[in-house]
């Protein structure tokens, strides 16, 4: 796509990726520039760096900061929001709703990233945007959360069994971080906000966790190898990646959907000396000189943390390469780190270019989405053919014991909802054309007469979980599990309404398989996957897993986004 005129959003954008992304794409002139950083000062920063380098440049430049995985009420100018929201009981309660509840409105456009991609964040005028590349390291936010920390400090309380001890409070804390929920969400609400914003082009700058490393990287967080977190980072990665590839795969959805994965330790964005910082704050220097040496034979002076030391009120300055987000190494750390046989290196500049030639069209062979689609095996040709196979064979059976309908396996309950109640009108009607001349309140009756005389069907149907709705739509049969709190999603439904909408459904089948019997036009550009359209007439036999399938497609918007 044409990068020109458009708007782009750069998450994570003070970064050395982002950095990155953003030179390359002002040399396309977007209409808008909008770069995004957790901090104020660092959002406001890359964008005077890059007003200086590009003054000529008819872009406006945009500054947003804040967490994007909380709600934009949340935010705060100059502090980190998520310690105070886990502080505060109703926030935190919130934030776990937020992450494990179902996704509603409320949370779709509380959600600061929804507001930023959609233009409803303050100082976005309610432009919304075209382009997003998102250069934040999500795996690294996630899995740092540490769920095994906080899964050892729960664990210890539980032992401990202190009745001072705030349960709610740590039992929502670990919610919190429950990696999958959150990757999960934000997936959500980023798939929605792009499909309500228009976005037409998404990048994704991954990880792959480790540098592009074995189970044997020699970098851990502690003298675990390879430590859990570590390759929870990994993990998060890789299911990044496949949410991902089933955005792009999503009919209707985005244009452009793709991730560039780079595999080694990227680097760098300045060389320089002075203070040493981590985390905003400096490294302190102390001193422990040998008058003060500690014995090894006392356990208290082999703790991982306390009063020792003397403190000498001066910060570390030294030499360092400044990596982004791994923060600032000596000149001794690249130098290993970087060493022909352990992580090496790659520069922003190079994801930036490839990044860049993806959205203008390019193909660089780097976009892992793309590769993955090309390397999945997909449905065959043998399987299609087998496929009549298994059903005729499924068939002859069901003439000697009876039809098979739902087990209530496939999952969800609409899915055996459909396939019942199409039964239902097969055994009442024969045919679609009856079916679909009939009265909607006519329909009603004659299924409740079925259900009521059919003891052996209507125990099949309670029996999987599917309760049945009388068609006054103020009673129901029911067995002892219900799969679904709705008569949408899961009951059979025998009211007169229920009916008018079938009636709908068959309309839209005969009409489609009319169509399709156009003897005008015999091409191959229609599917024809009903089975009488395969042989060529009009039989107007219900086919009730065709029907579903049909329902699926049409109704639910649940096309394979590739065959």
């Amino acid at each position: 796509m044409d990068i020109k005129g458009k708007n782009a959003l750069v998450l994570g954008g003070f970064g050395r990726d982002g950095m990155a992304l953003g030179r390359r794409l002002l040399e396309h002139d977007p209409a808008r520039l909008v770069v995004g950083s957790l901090w104020k000062q660092e959002a406001e920063q890359a964008i005077a760096d890059l007003k200086a380098e590009f003054p000529d440049s008819p872009t406006k430049f945009i500054p947003i900061w804040g967490d994007i995985f909380l709600r934009a009420e949340w935010q705060r100018d100059n502090e980190h929001p998520r310690p105070g929201v886990l502080a505060d009981p109703a926030k935190r309660h919130r934030l776990v709703a937020d992450i494990v509840d179902e996704l509603h409105d409320d949370i779709l456009e509380a959600s600061f990233l929804y507001q930023i991609i959609t233009g409803k964040a303050k100082g976005l005028d309610g432009t919304p945007m075209d382009i997003v590349v998102d250069s934040i390291n999500t795996a690294t936010a996630v899995a740092y959360q540490n769920i095994y920390a906080s899964a050892r400090r729960l664990s210890k309380l539980a032992a401990e069994n202190r009745p001072d001890t705030n349960w709610p409070e740590e039992v929502e804390t670990l919610l919190s971080a429950l990696y999958i929920p959150q990757l999960v969400r934000h997936i959500q609400i980023y798939h929605e906000a792009m499909l309500r914003a228009g976005t037409k082009a998404y990048i994704k700058i991954g990880t792959a966790g480790t540098g592009g490393m074995g189970l044997n990287i020699p970098y851990t967080h502690g003298e675990e190898k390879p430590s859990r977190v570590l390759m929870s980072k990994a993990a998060i990665a890789g299911a990044q990646t496949l949410l991902t590839f089933l955005m792009a795969r999503t009919p209707g959805g985005l244009q452009i959907a793709k991730e560039i994965k780079p595999t080694a330790l990227i680097a760098w964005k300045e060389i320089g000396y002075g203070p040493i910082r981590r985390g905003g704050k400096d490294f302190m220097l102390y001193d422990c000189p040998p008058e003060a040496a500690l014995s090894i034979k006392d356990a208290a002076n082999l703790a991982p943390s306390g009063q020792f030391g003397t403190a000498t009120g001066k910060v570390m300055e030294a030499v360092y390469i400044n990596t982004g987000e791994n923060g600032l190494f000596a000149a001794g750390d690249f130098a290993l780190i970087t060493a022909l046989g352990q992580m090496q290196f790659i520069t922003p500049e190079e994801i930036a270019a490839a990044a860049v030639t993806e959205i203008l069209g390019g193909n660089t062979g780097k976009d892992i989405v793309g590769a993955i689609d090309g390397a999945v095996m997909g449905p065959t040709f043998r399987a299609g053919y087998l496929r009549q196979a298994a059903i005729n064979r499924l068939e002859q059976l069901e003439d000697e014991h009876g039809e098979s309908v739902a087990f209530e396996i496939l999952g969800p309950p609409r899915m055996s909802k459909l396939l019942f109640e199409s039964y239902l009108l097969k055994r009442v009607y024969q045919t679609l054309n009856a079916a679909a001349a009939a009265a909607p309140e006519d329909m009603a009756a004659a299924l409740f007469k079925e259900v009521s005389e059919q003891a052996e069907l209507r125990q099949q149907i309670l029996s999987v979980g599917l309760p049945i709705l009388l068609p006054d739509g103020e009673r129901l049969l029911r067995g002892p599990l219900v799969k679904s709190e709705t008569a949408a999603q899961g009951w059979v439904d025998l009211t007169p309404a229920n009916m008018a909408q079938w009636k709908k459904r068959l309309d839209g089948i005969r009409a489609m398989v009319a169509d399709e019997l156009d003897l005008k036009d015999t091409s191959s550009r229609k599917d024809r996957f009903y089975p009488s359209l395969r042989q060529w007439k009009n039989d107007e036999r219900f086919h009730i897993g065709e029907i579903a399938a049909w329902v699926s497609i049409y109704e639910d918007e649940g096309r394979r986004g590739k065959d």
